[in-house]
């Protein structure tokens, strides 16, 4: 299930960036009182009523101005904007209503998207400021939402306001999408090219010239095996070689289409060979937990002999170490030589990504592992973990209760792991470890999809 997004969106200087740390619980989004600090949309992730969300800073929106850098700032975030589930339109309360705040609201309202007004500065206690009950003006279904970013007042009633408006998100988010898959890679891998093949039609406009895809686009497919919804995006480039600022927004969307996906298509082009830059898309995937199929595409222009296979896969797996569960499928799109033996491929990481294991049977495999290998010791205090369950699914997540944090070290939490994919596969997808301690209440130390090296 892909998470849902939402984006903070509003003028230079109403506090967005400060909303954004506040609901994401870390300083990450640079804060300044300069209108236009924030440029480019930066993501983050929060969790409220059980519910997991994307959350989007933007930069501010000035709806007329000639300033190029404000202009590009109103680029991207529309693009925020055609992303989100729900968005958040942030106001300032000291400032008061103003015409640019009209004009933002007439642009969302037109988004057709569920939206949230937020008052933000609401930072007195007691009545509200009377300029708060100017924002009835703009007309939204929802009423504002009174907020202080500084102190983080507020911000309960306003997550609570996201699930309400998810819980429509969620009934509008039909189950006949089916399984959604982003086609991802360097620029002229082949990934318009792989889902025309999968459509049978011309249905993406297909080009030699790197760049031509400029947005995520999703196309849906109900075939014999099954529905699918493909997400085609732009080619990712080395930031050094992004030239112009269309396909910089491109990139930024290539990102949010893994975060949509279920399942990624990693393509890679057989006649360059993988490179530092394959190894940097894969990391997007894998960083986001998303189930991967690495497709090795335009293997008709390979010459090949019997070692030709083998000498390619242990090269990938070799760059790509921090994810040898990914299977590798060499293809041919512009042939259809073995394009058919994704679909099933793309239904069992899938399933792998979204199994759920008893909690029984988890720590039969855990008292195995145990038994097998004893957990480490330092300084004659050895590691205790008395059980293991399943927390949630893509990626398939485990939280183990021990004695001591600091004594399960990576190299146990890795073999655990490798523990869990001998009894139970999981092929395809990445599997996270939460090690929290019994009998206190630490910081919980996670282990999110990394690149430490090879879980073999």
């Amino acid at each position: 299930m892909s998470k849902p997004i939402i984006a903070i969106v509003g003028r230079p200087n109403v506090g967005k960036s400060t909303l954004f740390n506040k609901l994401i619980g870390e300083r990450r989004a640079i804060v300044e009182d300069t209108p236009g600090v924030t440029r480019d949309r930066i993501y983050g992730e929060t969790e409220w009523r059980g519910r997991q969300m994307v959350v989007i800073d933007t930069g501010g929106i000035e709806p007329k101005t000639d300033d190029i850098i404000l202009s590009q700032m109103k680029v991207q975030a529309q693009i925020a904007i055609e992303d989100a589930d729900v968005i958040i339109f942030l106001c300032d309360v000291r400032t008061g209503l103003t015409a640019a705040d009209r004009d933002i609201a007439v642009m969302l309202q037109r988004s057709g998207k569920p939206i949230i007004p937020a008052i933000n500065k609401c930072d007195s206690t007691g009545s509200l400021p009377y300029e708060y009950y100017e924002f009835y003006e703009l007309g939204f279904d929802q009423d504002p939402v009174a907020v202080s970013s500084i102190h983080g007042t507020g911000t309960g009633d306003l997550l609570d306001a996201c699930v309400e408006k998810l819980r429509d998100w969620e009934d509008g988010d039909p189950a006949d999408a089916g399984i959604r898959v982003a086609v991802i890679g360097k620029p002229n891998a082949g990934k318009s090219s792989l889902i025309n093949r999968f459509l049978g039609e011309n249905r993406m406009i297909v080009s030699d010239i790197a760049g031509t895809t400029r947005d995520a686009v999703d196309t849906r497919l109900v075939s014999e095996y099954g529905t699918f919804t493909f997400i085609d995006t732009a080619g990712i480039r080395r930031s050094s070689r992004i030239g112009d600022q269309v396909e910089k927004y491109s990139v930024l969307r290539a990102h949010m289409a893994v975060e949509r996906a279920d399942v990624c298509l990693l393509l890679i082009d057989a006649s360059v060979g993988i490179t530092e830059q394959d190894e940097k898309i894969a990391g997007i995937a894998h960083e986001a937990g998303k189930a991967t199929i690495i497709v090795v595409n335009k293997w008709d222009t390979v010459e090949k002999d019997n070692g030709t296979v083998k000498a390619f896969t242990d090269r990938i797996r070799t760059s790509l170490a921090y994810m040898p569960y990914a299977p590798i499928v060499f293809v041919s799109v512009k042939t259809g030589q073995r394009v058919d033996n994704l679909y099933d491929l793309i239904k069992s990481v899938y399933e792998q990504a979204n199994r759920r294991i008893n909690t029984g049977a988890l720590n039969d495999v855990l008292g195995e592992a145990m038994m097998r290998v004893q957990p480490p010791t330092d300084k004659g205090r050895r590691l205790k973990i008395y059980y293991m369950t399943q927390s949630s699914v893509a990626p398939p997540t485990f939280v183990l209760f021990c004695n001591d944090a600091e004594l399960f070290h990576f190299s146990y939490q890795r073999y655990i792991e490798n523990c869990l994919r001998t009894a139970y596969g999981f092929a395809g997808t990445p599997i996270v470890l939460v090690i929290k301690q019994r009998g206190e209440d630490p910081d919980i130390q996670v282990r999110r999809p990394g690149k430490e090296g090879n879980n073999e």
